[in-house]
């Protein structure tokens, strides 16, 4: 029973949590803290601090940590396979809908709106690191005096390698982050 309960509370959780991890942790607490009580409240935070640390969506990360806490390996495997299905059920039938209908013009409408949709969300989220990486998180604070300018520096070189050389972005993250953790923890 417990194996079917962990399966359908991140079944749920996969199917209902739009936007992303962040918006699903309330459900997550509702879910494995106040109905279940498989974790309290210290263990929750703890297991959402593990789901930052590791790779991958918290809420898979959270499955995964809470299916294992629960019924080990077997749990684990419950839990994750009920948060992903929904995601994979909902892809399989877009996938089958667009292939039956790519070609009616309705369609093509939709796609051509949704492109410069998808870009100033994608230049939204770069500008907003770019931001936060050249003045902080402090929006009030945009003077010239607040520049971090080694970021600036890193910045154009990173943009400069990966525009000029064939050199795989992985390497250029690696070694960006080398030399910011370098001479960030001198300063």
């Amino acid at each position: 029973m417990i194996l079917l309960n962990l399966f359908w509370s991140f079944f749920q959780i996969g199917l209902f949590s739009f936007g992303g991890g962040y918006a699903a942790l309330p459900m997550i607490q509702a879910l494995i803290v106040d109905d279940y009580h498989w974790l309290n409240m210290t263990e929750f935070a703890d297991i959402i601090t593990i789901s930052q640390m590791t790779p991958g969506p918290i809420a898979l990360n959270a499955a995964s940590f809470v299916g294992t806490r629960i019924w080990g390996l077997v749990g684990a495997v419950a839990a994750t396979i009920g948060c992903v299905l929904p995601s994979c059920v909902i892809v399989l039938i877009l996938a089958m809908l667009y292939k039956k209908f790519h070609n009616l013009k309705y369609m093509q409408g939709i796609l051509q709106s949704l492109h410069p949709a998808v870009i100033g969300m994608i230049a939204s989220a770069g500008l907003t690191l770019i931001i936060n990486s050249l003045w902080g998180t402090d929006p009030v604070s945009f003077s010239f005096s607040s520049i971090d300018f080694f970021a600036v520096s890193l910045i154009t070189v990173c943009l400069t390698v990966l525009r000029k050389t064939k050199i795989s972005p992985i390497f250029v993250m690696l070694g960006s982050g080398a030399v910011g953790g370098l001479l960030y923890s001198f300063l």
